[in-house]
C-alpha cells in the first residue's frame, strides 16, 4: 500500500479525521498481537517465586534465549497437580487471552499440568487479561469479555511425565513428596483426558540416557521418565519402548505414528526428538541442560 503524505492530510482535515478515528479504535481493542513463550517447570522448585514469571532460577540463566517474550509459569514442583494448577491457568488467562498467543514449553511433571489445565478448563469461559501480571501473577481484565479457552500455537514437552514414572511407583522418591502420588503411572494416566488438548500439538522431546539405578523403568529412559512417558504413549499403563537400535525392545516412532507393535500416541501427540544417541538426561543442571537443550533450542528458533 502506497503512503500517505502529511500534506494530503492538511489538505483534506476530514480523511485525517477518518484515520485518526480508526487509529483510535484500533488503539483501544488491543488490535496488536503479543506473542508469549509460557515455561511450564517440573518437580522440584524449591527456591522459585511463585508468580515472579521473570524468575527462571529452575531453568537456567534468565539471559538465555528460549522463546519471544519468555515467561516463567513457576509452580511449586512439590504439590499435587490439581492444587498447583491455578497458578499455570493463571499464566494461560494473563498471556494467552484476548489478542495475545502463546508458545508453551513443559518439562516433565509440567507436561501433566499444562495437559490437565487443557483438558479440564481448556473448553471454559476465560476472561481476557492484560498481561500485566500483580506479584501473585494474577493479570487485570483488559475489556471485560471472555474467550472460550487460551490461544495456544503449540506445546513442546521436554522428558514428558504425562504417563507417569515407574520411580514414583516404587517409592524412588520423597514420599512426603504429595506430587509423588500423581506421578504414579496408573494415577498420572487417569488424571485426565490425555486425548483432549483442545486440538493443540504436543510435541515431545523424550532423553535415553538412562543409568543403572533407573532399571525400574522399562525400556529407554532418561533417568526419572521411560519412553512411554516422554514419548506420549497412550494407554493405561506403561509399556518398554526403545531406540531402533534395540533389538529386544519396540521402537518409540517418531511422529504421529503408532509405536511399534501397535501401540498408538495419544491424540495431538507427535515425537519430535528421539534421543537415539543416548546422550540427554532428565535434568536441566541450572543451565538449561539434559533434553531440555532440545526443547530450549527450538523454542528459540521457532517461538517469534
Amino acid at each position: 500500500m502506497r503512503s500517505v503524505s502529511l500534506a494530503f492530510f492538511r489538505q483534506n482535515p476530514a480523511h485525517a479525521v477518518k484515520a485518526l478515528a480508526v487509529f483510535l479504535v484500533l488503539l483501544a481493542g488491543g488490535a496488536y498481537a503479543t506473542n508469549y513463550s509460557l515455561w511450564i517447570n517440573g518437580r522440584n522448585n524449591p527456591n522459585a517465586q511463585a508468580g515472579n514469571h521473570a524468575d527462571f532460577t529452575y531453568w537456567g540463566p534468565a539471559s538465555t534465549a528460549a522463546g519471544v517474550n519468555k515467561k516463567s509459569v513457576n509452580w511449586d514442583g512439590f504439590s499435587r497437580v490439581s492444587d498447583q494448577n491455578y497458578r499455570v491457568r493463571d499464566a494461560l488467562d494473563c498471556y494467552c487471552t484476548g489478542n495475545n498467543w502463546c508458545y508453551i514449553a513443559a518439562h516433565s511433571a509440567g507436561n501433566l499440568q499444562i495437559g490437565y489445565a487443557l483438558s479440564l478448563y481448556g473448553g471454559s469461559a476465560r476472561s481476557k487479561k492484560n498481561a500485566t501480571p500483580n506479584a501473585s501473577g494474577v493479570c487485570g481484565n483488559s475489556d471485560g469479555t471472555t474467550q472460550t479457552g487460551w490461544n495456544i500455537k503449540w506445546v513442546d514437552v521436554a522428558a514428558g511425565a504425562g504417563g507417569g514414572s515407574e520411580l514414583a511407583n516404587v517409592g524412588s522418591w520423597a514420599v512426603s513428596d504429595p506430587l509423588t502420588s500423581d506421578l504414579k503411572t496408573a494415577t498420572a494416566r487417569a488424571l485426565y483426558d490425555h486425548n483432549q488438548t483442545r486440538s493443540k500439538w504436543f510435541y515431545m522431546y523424550a532423553g535415553s540416557k538412562g543409568t543403572l539405578y533407573s532399571a525400574v523403568l522399562p525400556g529407554q529412559d532418561d533417568e526419572a521418565v521411560a519412553y512411554h512417558s516422554s514419548g506420549g504413549v497412550s494407554g493405561s499403563g506403561g509399556a518398554g519402548f526403545c531406540n531402533p537400535s534395540d533389538w529386544f525392545c519396540n521402537d518409540l516412532t517418531l511422529g504421529t505414528a503408532a509405536n511399534e507393535g501397535g501401540k498408538a500416541k495419544w491424540s495431538f501427540h507427535s515425537v519430535k526428538f528421539r534421543d537415539d544417541g543416548e546422550a540427554l538426561n532428565h535434568y536441566t543442571n541450572g543451565a538449561w541442560g539434559g533434553v531440555v537443550s532440545k526443547v530450549r533450542a527450538d523454542m528459540a528458533a521457532n517461538a517469534n
